[in-house]
C-alpha cells in the first residue's frame, strides 16, 4: 500500500502518497542534552465496560508495553497525569495501580519516571485548605512508596479552596515540606482544565508567576523543576529566566515546544520563527505530544546530543503542526489524538479509550491527524497506519 486515503471537510475522499517512516534512535541510546518525558496514556481492555462513568478497565499488557517502548527510545515516562485521563475516565483505584505497575516497569527498564499526584480522590468538590493539603500528602505517600518521583499536579480542589496567592503559598509550603524527595511542580492552564482559572492566585500570569517563584525559593531543596502548560511561550520564557539555578523548566507547551526545547543552542538570536523574541537558554520537556511520536522526539534530541541543530529542526519542526491539531480546542480532548496515534502505530489493538473518550473527536478531525502525521513521517509502520485508518473509514460507511 503506497497511498493514503484522506477525508476532506466536505466528505469527499482523496488519496495522497504514503510517506516512509522517519528517523529513529539507536537501541540503548541515552539522551543527554535534554531531560525529556513523554506523558503516556492508558489502554482500555477491548472487551471491558469502559463506558462514561464506569471504573477504568485497563489492558495492563498494552498500557505497560507503551511505557517500555518509550523507554526503549531513551525518553522518560510521565505517568498518571492528565494524558492518562485523570479526571476524565481514570478513577483513583486505577491511578494507584498504574503508579505501582509503572514504577516496576521503570525499574525493569532503568528508565526515568515521574508520576502525577493530585487530590482527585476527594469526593466533595469543595473542601478546606487543610483537607487539600492532606489529600496531596496521601497521594505523595503512594508515589513515594512505589519508588516514583512526583509531579504535584494542579488541583481543582485547591483552586476552589484558595482565595488568594497567600493561600497557595501556605498550601504548597506545607505539602513540599512533607516530601522525602524533590518534586516537579505543575502549572496547568485553563485550556486543559477550565476549573483551574486563577491558579496560583491570579488570572494574570505575571502575578501568578511571582507566586510560583516565591513557592520555589522558599522550598528550593524540595523542587527539582516545574512543568508549564499554559500554551503561551512568553509566560514560559518569563518564568524560566527567573528560576533559581538547578531548577528545570519542563515545557508542557504542545504548541511551541520545538523552539522552547531547542532554545539558543538551535535558534540563537533569531526571532523570526513563531514570533519569539527571546532564545536564551532552553526548556526540558514533559509533553503529551511526545507520546504520539516518541521515536521522532528522541531522534531530534539525539541530534542535539551530536550538536546537529539542522537535523533537530528537520525532524521535530514538522511535528508541531500535528501536535497543534491534536491539542486543538477543546484542548482537554487531546487524549483522543494520542490514543488514535497509538492505535495507528500498533501500540494498541483497538481505537478505544476508558470512559468512551475515543468518541470525543470527529472523523474529519482524525483524518487531519492522519494527514499531518504522514507529512511529519511519524508513522512507525506506514502500511499498518494506512490499513487501520482505511478500516475506520469503511466502518463509518466510507469506501
Amino acid at each position: 500500500m503506497n497511498t493514503l486515503t484522506l477525508l476532506a471537510d466536505n466528505g469527499v475522499l482523496h488519496k495522497v502518497a504514503l510517506n516512509q517512516a522517519g528517523e529513529g534512535v539507536a537501541p540503548g541510546t541515552v539522551l543527554k542534552s535534554r531531560v525529556a518525558y513523554a506523558a503516556a496514556h492508558i489502554v482500555p481492555r477491548t472487551l471491558g465496560n469502559n463506558t462514561p462513568g464506569a471504573p477504568a478497565d485497563i489492558d495492563w499488557d498494552a498500557t505497560l508495553g507503551i511505557r517500555r517502548r518509550i523507554y526503549a527510545q531513551g525518553l522518560g515516562v510521565a505517568d498518571a497525569m492528565d494524558t492518562a485521563q485523570r479526571n476524565l475516565g481514570l478513577d483513583f483505584a486505577g491511578t494507584k495501580e498504574l503508579i505501582r505497575r509503572s514504577a516496576e516497569v521503570a525499574r525493569e527498564c532503568r528508565g526515568k519516571l515521574v508520576v502525577g499526584v493530585n487530590t482527585d480522590h476527594l469526593e466533595a468538590s469543595h473542601v478546606s485548605l487543610q483537607e487539600v493539603i492532606d489529600a496531596y500528602k496521601l497521594q505523595l505517600d503512594i508515589a513515594e512508596e512505589a519508588g516514583a518521583d512526583a509531579v504535584l499536579m494542579a488541583s481543582r480542589h485547591l483552586a476552589a479552596a484558595a482565595s488568594d496567592a497567600k493561600a497557595y503559598r501556605s498550601a504548597y509550603d506545607a505539602i513540599l515540606k512533607s516530601t522525602s524527595r524533590p518534586v516537579v511542580l505543575h502549572w496547568l492552564g485553563t485550556a486543559f482544565d477550565p476549573a483551574l482559572a486563577g491558579y496560583f492566585g491570579s488570572s494574570e500570569w505575571q502575578l501568578a508567576a511571582d507566586t510560583v517563584l516565591h513557592i520555589i525559593q522558599e522550598n528550593r531543596e524540595h523542587v527539582v523543576g516545574i512543568k508549564m502548560s499554559l500554551l503561551d511561550w512568553r509566560s514560559e520564557v518569563y518564568l524560566r529566566e527567573r528560576l533559581p539555578d538547578g531548577v528545570r523548566m519542563f515545557t508542557g507547551d504542545d504548541y511551541n515546544y520545538v523552539r522552547l526545547i531547542g532554545g539558543a543552542e538551535v535558534y540563537g538570536s533569531d526571532s523570526s520563527a513563531g514570533g519569539f523574541d527571546d532564545a536564551r537558554g532552553h526548556s526540558d520537556a514533559l509533553l503529551g505530544a511526545f507520546a504520539s511520536f516518541p521515536k521522532a522526539a528522541a531522534a531530534a534530541i539525539q541530534a542535539l546530543d551530536r550538536g546537529d541543530a539542522q537535523s533537530y529542526r528537520r525532524i521535530l519542526e514538522p511535528t508541531e503542526a500535528l501536535s497543534r491539531h491534536i491539542f486543538a480546542t477543546p484542548t482537554y480532548f487531546y487524549k483522543t489524538g494520542v490514543a488514535f496515534m497509538a492505535w495507528l502505530n500498533g501500540y494498541q489493538t483497538a481505537f478505544q479509550m476508558v470512559g468512551g473518550l475515543h468518541s470525543a473527536r470527529s472523523l474529519p478531525h482524525l483524518s487531519r491527524i492522519v494527514e499531518l502525521a504522514n507529512d511529519a513521517q511519524v508513522f512507525e509502520c506506514p502500511e499498518l497506519a494506512a490499513e487501520r485508518w482505511y478500516g475506520l473509514l469503511k466502518l463509518n460507511g466510507l469506501k
